[in-house]
């Protein structure tokens, strides 16, 4: 199952996280971002479709990005949806996702 969908309206590096980000989706979630971090990759990660996240994937997304700045790469979350936002705050991880200023920015 590939969860992280390389969006075709998105420039190239984009990819898009699932509608539905659940402790089920998260192993095959947490292989794909560490591909992307191993592969030399700087990436953009695209919230807008999220309608409900786990704590699983929120942490996966803790350990996706520390990962990728140990690896001196770039992990940035673009255009969170409200229920991202949400979530992360309620679960005190939006600053390790690097969305504790509000909003990340859109596309």
């Amino acid at each position: 199952m590939n969860l992280l969908q390389l969006a075709p309206d998105m420039p190239p590096g984009v990819v898009r996280l699932p509608a539905n980000g659940t402790t089920v989706t998260a192993e095959a979630l947490r292989h794909e971002l560490a591909a992307a971090i191993d592969n030399g990759a700087a990436f953009v990660v695209d919230g807008s479709a999220v309608q409900t996240i786990g704590q699983a994937v929120l942490q996966i997304l803790v350990a996706a990005r520390r990962a990728a700045v140990a690896a001196e790469r770039s992990l940035t979350i673009i255009d969170p949806s409200d229920a991202l936002q949400a979530c992360a705050e309620a679960c005190c991880l939006a600053e390790a996702i690097g969305l504790a200023a509000g909003k990340a920015p859109a596309l």
